[in-house]
């Protein structure tokens, strides 16, 4: 029976691959642990890279999971019918079992039998890739669409820009995907019209990853003696669909937050496109929020990393909260209904309630702030004009170092009989745009799969220093994120003050003295409740009965993690710590390095 409901369709997907062999695992932190080439968890493949990679999985080779997950890249978008920075990504993975024979039949039961989706099967479009000179067409994925009984011109050949996943780094696992896409109502854009157009009249609902090679450091590629399947299927963008709603924000995941914001308002959504607009823009941006807030791994709002996205999110929804009228505190309103609503799916989001409103409410404060000094700034930038126009740089100067809006630049300009440079300020918007997508590209792109003997060194490191902080700082410290390049590890832990010379000195000298001792270093599987009455630390963020991996360093650390790590201790060489300082409040960070081996 179709879905209707977020709740039915999370449920129903589960239970589809549930009786298909696969192991239903918890979805991981949106913080993603001991990973410098992501700031949030993007997709459900992301926690599960080293697994790809032929580390053995604890709950097997058939995995399904619903991940949350963050993508900032399209920020700007988000206000439309579709864009959202927040949303659930519905997953299953196959490592090195079942590949294409099975995965393309299954995907066709799901999306068009009645028990299941039951979409009209002359509303699905299909894309495999099309071939070039480093792989060949991906004949195989269209013949079993064919043979599931999809028309000849429902099945699109394109290349590998469309339709190809990875390496995640410069080199490494790869391949040939094939995406789904619903045909809307919208008419064909041209004779060319098909799933790489963006006209609208085809919507992915998901998308199936077939790793089947491995990409060399001389560019070439080769066969994957480890064949995965990855597949990807957004929850808000596919019950949209199913229930036949315009946009993502009319399904029943918006439902209450909206009527939140209508209700703090005293407007309603729908009544005009800017009204609209900042509904939507609130209730996305206050839900993201609150996750980022409500993880395990929580970060605070901050001028960097993590930090610096969640600050824009709360910042931008207080302004568009402003435009509504929303009074002061909403924030924190509007995000007891988000915990509210998914606590059942998401209970890290009760445990941290406190700890969201705390900081909702500080970020709120700091804003005023910002406003008031941006306000001052303005009055200089007036000052300094010889015209009647504020140029364009000016204006997103405000905007970029003082989170000025600019549409407040606009309205205090209008006051005054100014106007302002708006294609200046665009230009410098879209350089501003180009300048963060192209780094985050090429932070993704540098090594989400980096399992190096160095970061494996660095990693294993980690460990030793969390449990060092607990020896000398006492058993409330707790890890607040990593984060490792192949040169030094950063690591994040719960402290209100900052470390006195002789508490670092001390931290260094234990860490040291179990790298002298060259202790063993190996792994048991067990539950979580197992691994809690084992004495090991970590997050405990699995389902109950779900297995993990404890690793244990000979008797002084026993840590839940996924791993790799180094044989023994002594491999780590030596350990120096280079910095400690503030990450955010009540979170402090620490810088360290290793010794190099011996050749």
């Amino acid at each position: 029976m179709k879905p209707t409901t977020a709740a039915e369709l999370r449920s129903l997907f589960l239970k589809f691959f549930q009786d298909k062999g696969h192991a239903v695992i918890s979805s991981a932190s949106l913080i993603p642990e001991n990973d410098p080439t992501v700031l949030f968890t993007t997709a459900g493949m992301h926690p599960l890279v080293p697994y790809l990679l032929g580390q053995k999985h604890p709950a097997g080779n058939r995995l399904t999971d619903v991940q949350k997950c963050v993508r900032t890249g399209d920020i700007d978008d988000v206000g439309d019918f579709s864009h959202l920075t927040f949303f659930e990504m519905l997953g299953n993975w196959s490592l090195g079992d079942y590949f294409k024979k099975e995965m393309i039949p299954w995907s066709w039961e799901f999306l068009t039998s009645p028990e299941y989706l039951g979409l009209p099967k002359e509303k699905l479009a299909f894309s495999v890739f099309a071939g070039d000179a480093d792989c060949p067409r991906d004949e195989e994925s269209a013949q079993l669409w064919r043979d599931c009984g999809v028309a000849e011109d429902r099945i699109f050949f394109l290349p590998k820009e469309n339709n190809w996943w990875g390496p995640a780094g410069l080199t490494g696992p790869c391949g040939p995907d094939s995406e789904m896409f619903i045909i809307t109502d919208r008419e064909p854009c041209g004779p060319d019209c098909s799933p790489a157009c963006s006209c609208g009249r085809y919507l992915e609902i998901w998308n199936d990853v077939f790793m089947q090679y491995n990409k060399k450091a001389d560019g070439t590629f080769e066969p994957l003696s480890q064949m995965n399947v990855d597949t990807g299927m957004g929850l808000e963008r596919t019950i949209c669909v199913l229930t036949g709603k315009k946009s993502v924000y009319e399904t029943d995941l918006f439902e209450n937050i909206l009527g939140k914001i209508a209700e703090l308002s005293g407007k309603t959504y729908g009544q005009s496109d800017a009204i609209t607009k900042a509904f939507r823009i609130v209730g996305d941006h206050m839900r993201t929020s609150t996750f980022i807030l409500g993880d395990d791994r929580g970060v605070s709002p901050a001028n960097a990393g993590q930090g610096y996205v969640l600050r824009r999110l709360i910042r931008r929804a207080v302004r568009y909260g402003m435009e509504l009228g929303l009074p002061v505190g909403f924030t924190g309103e509007i995000a007891k209904v988000i915990i509210a609503q998914y606590e059942s799916v998401y209970p890290e989001l009760r445990r941290n309630a406190a700890f969201v409103l705390e900081q909702l409410a500080l970020e709120e404060n700091r804003f005023d702030k910002t406003l008031k000094q941006g306000n001052h700034e303005f009055e200089k930038i007036v000052g300094r004009l010889s015209g009647t126009v504020i140029d364009g740089e000016s204006a997103f100067h405000l905007y970029d170092t003082y989170g000025f809006p600019v549409e407040m630049t606009l309205e205090l300009a209008k006051e005054r009989g100014l106007s302002v440079d708006m294609p200046g300020y665009d230009a410098c918007f879209k350089k501003h745009q180009e300048n963060s997508q192209a780094g985050s590209e090429a932070v993704f792109k540098g090594g989400l799969a980096d399992h190096s003997e160095q970061t494996t060194r660095l990693h294993t490191a980690t460990h030793l220093l969390h449990q060092a902080l607990r020896t000398v700082l006492g058993g409330e410290v707790a890890q607040k994120g990593s984060n490792i390049t192949p040169e030094r590890l950063r690591f994040d832990f719960s402290f209100g003050r900052k470390m006195t010379k002789e508490e670092l000195d001390a931290v260094q000298k234990i860490v040291n003295d179990v790298i002298a001792a060259n202790m063993p270093i190996s792994y048991e599987e067990m539950t979580v409740p197992q691994a809690k009455a084992a004495g090991a630390i970590g997050l405990f963020e699995s389902k109950y009965g779900e297995m993990v991996k404890v690793y244990t360093m000979g008797d002084f650390s026993k840590e839940i993690c996924g791993g790799p790590h180094a044989q023994n201790t002594g491999e780590l060489v030596s350990f120096t710590i280079q910095k400690e300082e503030s990450s955010s409040a009540g979170v402090r960070r620490i810088k360290a390095v290793i010794g190099a081996k011996a050749e």
